[in-house]
């Protein structure tokens, strides 16, 4: 074990000089197999995994990553938008409501949280300015509905943990759904809460009539389409999730063209940002991995289990006791690289106290997306701060504050409840 903490003391040192993790965790794999195995056996690590990365059910994820980029640019984000808008926008924070409903809408289509941050914040800031919302809480509702992306599924994150631990990503995409309707719930409860101690906040826009709610509610239907295609097809049997991926990009891309919004700058624009998205995923997967084969050397999963078995202490304690490890570590780490760190060490001894692999992805999914919204990394927050120059960093940390609280409370439910995950995915027969 003692190897393994000097591995992950040298990791975080690399880090504080500015290494990109990626390097950083690579090369502490590559010294420290070369130093406790050899240098020949630490290069053929490497080369094993630059092999292994080559996936055939990795191509799911710049499918996935494409097909965000192109609904993105054909503009259903803002139509999701008008749509909850026009049903709940003329209540007290309305807006904000209709936010994390079109959050939640636009995740489903596009599985990147900080995708869905940048989008909405360009659809949903300036009509809450608008209405004199008080930015801190704007800005808030709109930080923690994108971290919904990585959850409601397709979920790129879910896809990744699904191919480590190799669990059914139908699977992983079934107990996902439940807990991010949950998710939205909650949200949308904290919004209601605030402002009913201080209306001022989020006070409620302009009463829509019922024609044009309806005609509002028509124009999503390319929303449900995408998603019901993607989703449908998968769970029907009619295509694998890496086809479902290709055909939601093709979708995408289709949506795109026929609404004139996919010229050839715009075309090579979305091209160019997928791979550049795709090739930072692979070079952390690339670097995780490289560094896993290391702790697997020091053979620190096994002890943690050893470890933990030494104490008389409740299962549901050990995980409440890796939720929190998640949010200490959230404050030096980005959500991907979280779990490629973390995953192979922690899910033996999951699997040890009996819990169900599936059960424990999405639950690790929903701890990564409290540190998207909390301090000092907190991704979505530097996203929509940069989208909102005009807002500063602490107004920000300000407002997604409830809705903290509000993922806390999910939390609670998803350990102490499993079967609210795992419903769904049995009752598919997965």
């Amino acid at each position: 074990m003692t190897e393994a903490l000097l591995g992950f003391a040298a990791m975080f040192v690399l880090m504080a000089i500015r290494i990109p993790i990626a390097f950083a965790m690579a090369a502490v794999g590559l010294v420290g197999v070369g130093l406790m195995r050899s240098w020949p056996a630490a290069m053929a690590s490497v080369t094993t995994e630059l092999v292994d990365i080559a996936k055939y059910t990795l191509s799911v994820v710049p499918l996935f990553i494409l097909m965000g980029n192109f609904v993105t640019r054909a503009g259903m984000s803002r139509e999701l938008f008008n749509a909850a808008y026009a049903f709940i926008g003329h209540r007290r924070a309305g807006l904000a409501l209709s936010t994390i409903v079109a959050c939640a809408g636009f995740g489903a289509i596009c599985g990147s949280s900080l995708a869905t941050v940048a989008t909405m914040s360009r659809v949903a800031m300036p009509e809450m300015q608008r209405f004199g919302y008080a930015s801190s809480f704007a800005a808030g509702a709109i930080a923690a509905g994108g971290t919904l992306g990585i959850l409601i599924p397709p979920s790129v994150i879910l896809v990744i943990y699904g191919i480590m631990t190799e669990q059914s990503i139908g699977a992983l995409f079934a107990a996902a759904l439940i807990p991010g309707i949950i998710a939205t719930l909650l949200y949308m409860g904290s919004a209601v809460v605030v402002t009913a101690r201080n209306p001022a906040l989020g006070p409620p826009g302009e009463k829509t009539d019922w024609p044009r709610r309806w005609r509002a509610l028509a124009e999503v239907w390319g929303v449900l389409v995408l998603f019901a295609l993607v989703m449908g097809g998968m769970y029907g049997g009619w295509f694998t999730p890496t086809e479902a991926g290709g055909i939601g990009a093709f979708g995408g891309f289709l949506f795109a063209l026929f609404r004139g919004q996919l010229s050839l700058p715009v075309l090579r624009d979305v091209l160019v940002d997928s791979a550049r998205t795709t090739a930072m995923l692979f070079t952390i997967l690339i670097g995780a991995s490289i560094f896993a084969g290391f702790i697997n050397f020091t053979a620190l999963p096994s002890e943690l289990q050893a470890f933990v078995a030494q104490f008389d202490v409740h299962p549901i304690m050990v995980i409440v006791a890796i939720c929190a490890v998640y949010l200490v570590l959230g404050m030096a780490l980005e959500s991907l690289s979280m779990i490629l760190l973390t995953v192979p060490i922690f899910l033996p001894v999951v699997l040890q106290l009996g819990f169900d692999p599936v059960w424990f992805g999405v639950l690790v999914v929903c701890v990564v997306e409290i540190s998207l919204i909390t301090p000092p990394i907190g991704m979505n927050v530097f996203v929509l701060r940069s989208m909102l120059p005009n807002v500063p960093t602490g107004q920000i940390w300000l407002g997604v504050a409830p809705f903290v609280l509000g993922d806390v409370v999910r939390l609670a439910i998803l350990i102490g409840i499993p079967p609210v995950t795992l419903w769904l995915p049995r009752a598919l027969g997965l």
